[in-house]
């Protein structure tokens, strides 16, 4: 088997427009199809939808679902807020001081930029609660290649541990 993209990421929605118009109109998405059933197709359900779908780039598509006959969208109570988002990456830091520019004069609250080491990272809340990362690589190759040749022990370490490893710590002064 070999996977080549992620096909689609569904997330819900609490109103499809407005969300189609935030990704597309302020994000710079394409918003590419949208599909509308009063019956699930794998399920059989009787349950109207609008599924929306907008292309991240390079066909990585974000979609929606907007579902009227449900009860209001909720969070993990017990997941920190701060975990659950999707990120994208961004060519550079200037594109993303832009995009902050852009969502801060549509009145969106925009965290950051946040030092990451290897990847500075702006973050905000899209129409629906999600929280969104729009993130722009800086490490080198030779640094990539420091972390990736310490994974496998950092897991075995937090697997054992649960406690942060510290083959990385170079990271945070970077």
């Amino acid at each position: 088997m070999s996977i080549r993209r992620i096909h689609h990421v569904a997330y819900r929605c609490r109103d499809a427009k407005e969300t189609v118009y935030f990704y597309r109109d302020l994000l710079g998405m394409d918003f590419t199809l949208a599909i509308a059933e009063d019956t699930v197709p794998s399920t059989g359900e009787q349950d109207p939808y609008m599924h929306v779908f907008l292309d991240a780039g390079n066909e990585n598509r974000l979609a929606f679902f907007e579902l009227p006959n449900s009860p209001a969208m909720g969070k993990d109570a017990n997941t920190p807020a701060w975990v659950q988002h999707i990120a994208f990456e961004l060519d550079t830091l200037e594109e993303q001081q832009a995009k902050k520019a852009t969502l801060e004069a549509a009145g969106i609250d925009v965290l950051g930029p946040v030092n990451h080491g290897i990847f500075d990272s702006i973050y905000f809340l899209d129409p629906n609660g999600h929280r969104i990362e729009f993130t722009v690589n800086k490490g080198t190759p030779e640094q990539m290649q420091q972390l990736a040749d310490v994974a496998e022990e950092m897991l075995e370490e937090w697997s054992r541990t649960k406690k942060a490893p510290h083959h990385a710590d170079w990271l945070h002064r970077l």
